[in-house]
């Protein structure tokens, strides 16, 4: 296996990539939701509903929201099993996760946040009734290994879901790329003061697995009767799988 990983369109060494993802969150943290909220026109917003609507769960249930950042997918996870179920926040950014264990606080949530690597969950096997990653498999340097981790926490019956950006649709490919790589790298500069993280963002969107691609890794992963959903013309997919 090499020692090198992407990160945007460059090659970096494994070790590095965590460190320059870390340096991009921690630089976002503050504008992270306004900034979603600008580059989605507020569509991803209706993305997690839906991710959380194919979950299943419910009162009782056990959800673990890994890279779950600002808490978005927590908080509509956390509103679906209460009062009796459990969700845990974790993020491998300290920025981050701050931020989304303050929203929830302010929501009335008292949601454990736990800051951990998406490759190395501290978690006993068998835990979750379900394991959700939004807009973070990108960002990890392993995937194999944050899936296989997805599936050690599940318990039997249990789902993961991966909600992603992923391949969109050859009719709009073309206007899709220079709102990708015009739009919003300019956007990124004037609301979070920050250009380069805008356009690994979208470096990062072409690099990652495409539907089939993905998958495919869940299979191998363990996952079974995995399957994917796309929205908005395939510009994010929701990928959901299960432990039988």
């Amino acid at each position: 296996m090499s020692d090198k990983t992407h990160f945007g369109y460059q090659q970096v060494p494994r070790e590095e990539k965590a460190r320059r993802v870390r340096g991009v969150f921690d630089s976002v943290a503050g504008r992270y939701d306004l900034m979603n909220d600008l580059m989605s026109i507020g569509m991803h917003r209706l993305w997690k509903r839906f991710a959380v609507e194919l979950s299943g769960v419910g009162p009782g249930s056990r959800v673990l929201d890994v890279a779950g950042g600002t808490a978005d997918l927590a908080q509509l996870f956390a509103d679906r099993v209460a009062p009796t179920g459990k969700v845990v926040l974790t993020d491998i950014n300290a920025a981050m996760l701050s931020v989304g264990r303050d929203r929830l606080f302010d929501h009335g949530r008292l949601v454990p946040a736990v800051q951990c690597d998406a490759e190395a969950l501290p978690f006993a096997s068998r835990t979750f009734d379900c394991v959700s990653i939004g807009f973070g498999l990108r960002n990890v340097t392993r995937k194999e290994r944050a899936l296989e981790e997805m599936r050690r926490v599940l318990r039997p019956g249990g789902a993961a879901l991966i909600l992603e950006f992923s391949r969109v649709a050859p009719p709009f490919q073309a206007a899709y790329d220079w709102y990708s790589f015009n739009v919003l790298p300019r956007l990124g500069k004037l609301v979070a003061r920050d250009e380069s993280s805008y356009r690994y963002l979208a470096e990062s969107i072409r690099m990652h697995p495409d539907q089939g691609e993905l998958k495919t890794m869940m299979e191998a992963a363990g996952f079974e009767r995995v399957e994917w959903f796309n929205l908005t013309a395939g510009v994010v997919a929701v990928h959901r799988g299960y432990v039988l």
